[in-house]
């Protein structure tokens, strides 16, 4: 997993942003869904100069602005003003490196969040940062790049499925958050797949090999952790406006989908924190079967050794060059000697047995 580092969009110009992401190439794309209980129209390839703003906030309809590609500044500056909300959000769009947040503005409000989803191919995960601007019945998404995370919304707001279009916006960002955090949940199961091979690696696997993969799926995992403690904080202070009255932007009814994502968010940390556990112990279990076997081969190596030490002792005893050594004038001394070396290896090896030294 990359590890994103925080950078400072350059400022050429005072309000001028600069988008801080990898997906410098794909081309910027806009629609506009409209949609109530009864209607829905949907314009692809849309062009800001040709939206009248002023008339599309006072219709009753919901609508939802999406926006692919965020290379083009100037484009996301305009459509933050557009609305009435401050410039400096679309720094915190452009910037992809900051962690994930939400804030409440005077007129509208700020979400947004880490999108986490394994790659296909490579044992890898795709980072992408989305970004929601909820204000009246408008809400505008930002995506770096065309992913197919709200396909199943788009489908239900067509087939008039379920709550979507009875329902505000704020219930419409509540779906996006949800379709958003299921990415983590696969992910995670990813990763559990490989922490299941891993436990059974170590165990069987004298590698560093496994040791490495160890350690770099702990270090995804810690990423994943820090990428879902925000998102948790955020939440929780998204459904703590439940009791502030200055925002009217959800309405009272649907904080209980809010609350439902912040519970999520807690499974979801102590589903990591699982993880990482099982990981420090097949860690554990790698260092403590190394340690066994370094022990089994020390245990064979002093038990050859003692075995030796007598034998080197009495062949050093018979190997000195003094001319009184009683025993070597004796006829079968040789053999005798062979016979107590052979029986003394024996007694050593039957007390080890018994004392279940090996």
């Amino acid at each position: 997993m990359k590890r994103l580092k925080y950078k400072k969009g350059r400022k050429v110009q005072p309000n001028h942003f600069e988008y801080t992401g990898e997906h410098k190439d794909q081309p910027i794309e806009m629609q506009l869904f409209l949609y109530n209980s009864e209607s829905y129209t949907e314009t692809k390839n849309l062009n800001l100069e040709k939206v009248q703003v002023d008339e599309l906030l006072a219709s009753e309809d919901v609508k939802w602005l999406n926006v692919h590609g965020l290379h083009d500044g100037e484009l996301i500056k305009k459509i933050v003003e557009t609305i009435g909300v401050d410039s400096y959000i679309a720094g915190d769009i452009l910037n992809v490196a900051k962690r994930t947040r939400m804030e409440e503005l005077d007129n509208a409000l700020f979400f947004s969040i880490k999108s986490i989803l394994p790659e296909k191919e490579k044992a890898n995960v795709r980072v992408e940062q989305i970004s929601f601007l909820l204000k009246d019945n408008l809400l505008i998404s930002f995506q770096e790049k065309r992913g197919d995370f709200f396909t199943h919304i788009r489908e239900r707001i067509k087939t008039n499925t379920g709550l979507v279009c009875k329902k505000k916006n704020d219930f419409l960002l509540f779906l996006m958050l949800d379709a958003v955090m299921e990415n983590f949940y696969i992910t995670i199961e990813k990763y559990e797949d490989i922490i299941e091979l891993l436990q059974i690696e170590a165990k069987v696997n004298e590698s560093q090999d496994v040791l490495v993969r160890i350690e770099k799926c702990s270090e995804d995992l810690n990423y994943l952790k820090r990428s879902i403690i925000p998102l948790k904080d955020s939440l929780f202070n998204l459904k703590s406006m439940q009791d502030d009255d200055d925002f009217n932007g959800i309405d009272k009814s649907n904080y209980t989908f809010f609350s439902r994502l912040h519970q999520k968010s807690l499974e979801l940390l102590d589903q990591v924190d699982y993880d990482i556990n099982s990981l420090e112990s097949a860690s554990s279990f790698y260092f403590s079967a190394q340690s066994h076997r370094m022990n089994e081969i020390m245990k064979t190596l002093t038990i050859v050794s003692v075995v030796f030490i007598p034998l080197t002792f009495i062949v050093g005893v018979y190997g000195m060059n003094f001319e009184n050594i009683p025993e070597l004038k004796t006829p079968n001394g040789y053999f005798i000697t062979l016979g107590v070396m052979f029986v003394l290896v024996l007694g050593m090896i039957y007390y080890f047995k018994r004392k279940k030294w090996f």
